[in-house]
C-alpha cells in the first residue's frame, strides 16, 4: 500500500503523458457537454423521438462538409425562417409579401421544396407563389384561395413541390425552355437551365403574396425549406433527426451514467470492504459470502432481464449497474483493510477506545483514497459501454438520445448495409474516445499509487 500524499499524486500525475492526455480529452468532453446544455433547447432533446418535430429536416442526409472533398457539390438542405416582409394597401386591397433569397451553387438538383406558413385572415384571401431565377425569368408556381372564414381565423398549411397544381402551372410555361420538361419534377424544372437539363446556379428569390380585402390579413409564420442531400455537421438519420444533436446530448448523458455509477459503486465497495476487513471473524465471513453471491451473478443477462421485466428507464439502469459494479472493489478494499488494521497507529487508536466508525473514517479510508480515485476512473468506461450495449440491443431508455440508442437505430434501419457511415462511425468513436480518456486517467493514477507498477 502506497503512502503517497495528494500533492505528490498531483505532481506525478501531471508528469505522466498518459494522464495529461486523459485529462485533456475529458476537458473537451465536459466542454461539449456544457455547449450541448446551453446551445440546444431542452425541448429539442425531449422531442428526440417525436417524428413531427423533425419533419422539416431531410432523410438520411450526409454531413455538409462532404462537399469539401467532392468535385460535384451535393445540394445542402436549407431552412429559411426569416423572410423579407413587405405590406401594401391600395384601396380595399391589401397585400402582404414575403421574399426568400437562396444562393444555389450546386451541381445537382434539390430533392424538393416546401413552403410552410400560418396566416391570420377573414374572408377568402388569395395566395400566390412564384420564383425569380438567376436568369431573371419569373415562374408562377401556384395561385390558390385560402379556405373561407366568416371571422378572423388562423390557418396553417404546407405547400409541397409535389403538388400537381404547381406542375400544371409550370407546364403551361414550358415555352420558356428549349427542351421537353414533361417528365421532369417540379424542382428540376425550377432549377434547370432553359436550354439544358442542368442546374442553374445563382440567386433565386421565392415570392409569396397574400391578397385580401381586409387590412388585417397577414402571414404570421413563414418558412421555406429547400430539400437537399446534405445537412448539418453530422448528417441525419432515417427519421430525419439531426445526428449532431444526438451526439452532443449523448456526451453529458454518457458522463452522467459513467461517473454516477463509478462513484457510487466505488464508495459502496470501499465502505463495505473496509468494514468487513476491519471487523473480521464472523462479520467478515458473512459479508464476503454475500459479496461472492453477487459477484457470481452474470451481470449482463440480469440487466437484460431487469430491463425487460421491470423498466428500461435510464435511472433504473444506473441503479442496476451500481448493484453489479461494487463487488470487485469491495474485495480489494477488504484485503487492504486487513493490512492497514495491523498498523501500530490503528491498534493504538483501538486501545484508546476510539469508536470503530472513527477508526475506519480517520485512519483506514484516507489510506485508500488514491486507490479509490484510480478505481473511479477505470470504472467509468465499463458503465458507459454497458449502457451502450443494452441500448444497442434495444433495451435502453428510448426517450434519451444516448450513443448506444443511436447505434441501435442505425442497426434497425440497416445503416451499415446502405453505406450510411455518418450514422455509425461518430457515436462509435465517441464511446471509444470517452472510454479511452478514463482509461488513460485510471492507468496514470494506478502507476502512481501502486509501488510495484512504479518499479
Amino acid at each position: 500500500m502506497s503512502s503517497t500524499t495528494p500533492l505528490e499524486i498531483k505532481q506525478e500525475f501531471f508528469k505522466s503523458k498518459m494522464g495529461v492526455s486523459g485529462i485533456s480529452i475529458l476537458a473537451a468532453l465536459v466542454l461539449i457537454s456544457i455547449i450541448a446544455m446551453i446551445a440546444i433547447p431542452l425541448n429539442t432533446f425531449q422531442e428526440w423521438n417525436n417524428p413531427t418535430s423533425w419533419i422539416s429536416y431531410p432523410k438520411v442526409a450526409v454531413p455538409v462538409w462532404i462537399n469539401l472533398f467532392t468535385t460535384e457539390k451535393i445540394p445542402a438542405h436549407i431552412i429559411l425562417e426569416n423572410p423579407s416582409i413587405q405590406t401594401n394597401t391600395k384601396g380595399e386591397i391589401s397585400l402582404t409579401s414575403h421574399q426568400f433569397g437562396i444562393n444555389f451553387q450546386y451541381d445537382s438538383f434539390p430533392n424538393d421544396f416546401i413552403y410552410e406558413f400560418s396566416s391570420k385572415y377573414s374572408g377568402t384571401p388569395l395566395l400566390q407563389m412564384s420564383v425569380i431565377r438567376p436568369d431573371d425569368i419569373e415562374l408562377e408556381l401556384i395561385s390558390t384561395s385560402l379556405p373561407f372564414a366568416s371571422k378572423t381565423n388562423t390557418h396553417n398549411e404546407r405547400i409541397f413541390s409535389t403538388d400537381e397544381l404547381i406542375k400544371k402551372n409550370l407546364l403551361l410555361q414550358s415555352g420558356i425552355f428549349t427542351f421537353d420538361i414533361d417528365e421532369l419534377s417540379v424542382e428540376d424544372i425550377v432549377f434547370s437551365q432553359i436550354n439544358a437539363n442542368k442546374s442553374l446556379k445563382g440567386e433565386y428569390i421565392f415570392l409569396i403574396d397574400l391578397y385580401g380585402i381586409n387590412s388585417d390579413n397577414q402571414i404570421n409564420e413563414s418558412k421555406l425549406i429547400l430539400g437537399g442531400k446534405a445537412f448539418g455537421i453530422m448528417g441525419t438519420d432515417e427519421l430525419r433527426r439531426d445526428l449532431a444533436i444526438g451526439l452532443l446530448w449523448g456526451t453529458p448523458l454518457a458522463l452522467f451514467i459513467g461517473l454516477v455509477v463509478a462513484i457510487a459503486s466505488v464508495v459502496i465497495g470501499l465502505l463495505y470492504g473496509v468494514y468487513a476487513g476491519f471487523r473480521g471473524k464472523k462479520t467478515d465471513e458473512v459479508m464476503m459470502r454475500f459479496n461472492d453471491v453477487i459477484y457470481a451473478l452474470p451481470a449482463l443477462p440480469f440487466l437484460i432481464i431487469l430491463s425487460v421485466t421491470i423498466s428500461n428507464s435510464i435511472f433504473l439502469m444506473v441503479g442496476f449497474l451500481m448493484i453489479f459494479s461494487w463487488v470487485g472493489i469491495a474485495k480489494v478494499a477488504r484485503s487492504m483493510s486487513l493490512q492497514i488494521k495491523t498498523k501500530g497507529y490503528v491498534e493504538a487508536a483501538d486501545m484508546m477506545g476510539q469508536k470503530n466508525s472513527k477508526i475506519i473514517f480517520k485512519h483506514i479510508l484516507p489510506q485508500l483514497l488514491p486507490y479509490a480515485f484510480a478505481s473511479i476512473a477505470i470504472s467509468v468506461p465499463a458503465a458507459i459501454t454497458t449502457e451502450a450495449g443494452l441500448s444497442f440491443l434495444g433495451l435502453g431508455d428510448p426517450t434519451f438520445p444516448t450513443w448506444g440508442h443511436i447505434l441501435h437505430d442505425a442497426s434497425t434501419f440497416g445503416a451499415a448495409a446502405r453505406g450510411l457511415w455518418w450514422w455509425i462511425v461518430p457515436p462509435g468513436l465517441m464511446i471509444a474516445v470517452t472510454g479511452l480518456a478514463f482509461v488513460f486517467i485510471g492507468n496514470a493514477l494506478d502507476v502512481i499509487v501502486n509501488p510495484k507498477l512504479k518499479r
